[in-house]
């Protein structure tokens, strides 16, 4: 058996709650702050030329890699991209509510040549 530890008075005790007191109090985090993006509603002339030339290009089309390259509103490149499938620059695979997927024109321009 181990020997015994000597108890603590009341007194002892007391003393030694009171002398803990409280701590400080939690601090809530603020959380991650994201950078706010500063994407163009219209289209400046460089970036019309940019969409023209290089979204073509792409293998794979959404609204959201059009939006990362070119730094335009998702409604604007919507649009743009709509555009580009009525002239037949590039070819819709999937066509859904919530996500559209185009991909660059290869087919037709082998039938055309």
């Amino acid at each position: 058996m181990p020997p015994k530890v000597q108890q603590k008075s009341k007194e002892q005790k007391m003393a030694a709650a009171m002398a803990g007191g409280k701590g400080k109090k939690k601090k809530w985090s603020k959380g991650k702050q994201r950078d706010k993006v500063d994407n163009k509603v219209l289209f400046t002339k460089e970036q019309y030329d940019r969409l023209y030339s290089e979204v073509p290009k792409m293998k794979l089309i959404t609204l959201l890699s059009v939006v990362e390259k070119l730094k335009i509103s998702g409604g604007l490149a919507r649009r743009a991209l709509n555009q580009l499938a009525e002239e037949g620059e590039i070819k819709a695979v999937c066509v859904s509510r919530a996500q559209r997927i185009y991909t660059r024109n290869i087919g037709e321009d082998e039938e055309a040549e």
